[in-house]
């Protein structure tokens, strides 16, 4: 999610370097374990490692897919946790044409995911828009929430300048708008970017040329996150913050997970050197810490119990 005038600068020079996407790449083919949840206004696409372990959600930032998750997943699922990864509406292989695309909206689909799996208390694990979804789902049904992890995330309304606000309406047109949003999003990977960056956007560029994909992205960057920063106090399920040292998302991203981390009373860890996604640039130092978190929050909860 873009929020700040800084990053201005660097789109116009992705929107410049767009061609360099070869426009021929092709999306890389759906897994045998994708499996659709019917819900009035689509249907979401979502991952499920199986077992008998906590349930864990994990959702990505808008203008990415469930495969953010194909690092720190399987390492959840092999600390004993059943992790389910979910394609947002109108991205990956969730349907498009949604009514409408909102934060609040996917935190209603994170809700309707746990109650489709009937357990008593599940983690979220939310990257940027994502982590306000979380905040709006764990407001929601705060008996069945466990723990709630934000990584790098948007969880309040931060103002950002009407002349970028203009000039990403037409950055994220056809035809160019896709290869543009590959651009961004490879800039956001900022030490450790992972060896396989490369393939992953180009199959990410794929798919937002699918009809209804970009537009779907373009929506939820134009998206409010008031309704989801309305239902901060609310949330009192364990949080951890995750922040990458050098998220460019942010002009300051220490104060922004400080900011996170008071309003919601939860914990903070700052991943040196990272940028948007520190699990996919460091997911054992990232995996340890969720591990960690989710299994104190257990514990806590046996206690009281």
């Amino acid at each position: 999610m873009i929020s700040t005038s800084t990053n201005l600068v660097l789109a116009a020079a992705a929107l410049t370097l767009a061609t360099a996407i070869p426009a021929g790449a092709e999306q890389a083919p759906a897994t045998a374990a994708t499996q659709f949840l019917k819900l009035p206004g689509g249907q979401i696409a979502y991952d499920d490692s199986g077992g008998t372990g906590s349930l864990v959600i994990c959702v990505p930032g808008l203008g990415d897919v469930r495969g953010q998750y194909r690092f720190l997943a399987p390492r959840l699922a092999a600390a004993g946790f059943r992790v389910v990864t979910m394609d947002l509406p109108g991205h990956g292989e969730s349907s498009v044409d949604w009514p409408a695309y909102s934060p609040a909206i996917v935190g209603a689909d994170i809700v309707a995911l746990i109650r489709h799996f009937g357990v008593s208390k599940a983690f979220i694990v939310g990257n940027s828009m994502a982590g306000g979804s979380a905040v709006w789902a764990a407001a929601e049904i705060p008996d069945s929430i466990a723990g709630i992890v934000l990584i790098d995330p948007f969880t309040r309304v931060i103002p950002t300048s009407s002349f970028l606000l203009a000039f990403l309406k037409v950055a994220m047109m056809r035809p160019w708008g896709p290869s543009f949003w590959s651009m961004y999003y490879g800039s956001l990977y900022k030490t450790a970017p992972p060896a396989d960056l490369g393939s992953y956007r180009s199959a990410l560029v794929a798919n937002l040329k699918q009809p209804g994909r970009i537009e779907a992205t373009k929506a939820l960057i134009f998206a409010s996150q008031a309704p989801c920063e309305a239902r901060i106090p609310k949330v009192h399920a364990p949080a951890l913050i995750v922040m990458g040292t050098r998220d460019s998302d942010f002009t300051d991203p220490a104060a922004e997970a400080d900011w996170a981390a008071t309003h919601l009373h939860g914990k903070k860890l700052m991943v040196e050197g990272a940028g948007h996604y520190p699990h996919v640039e460091y997911p054992d130092i990232v995996a340890g810490a969720v591990i960690d978190f989710m299994k104190d929050a257990q514990d806590g909860e046996a206690r009281r119990n």
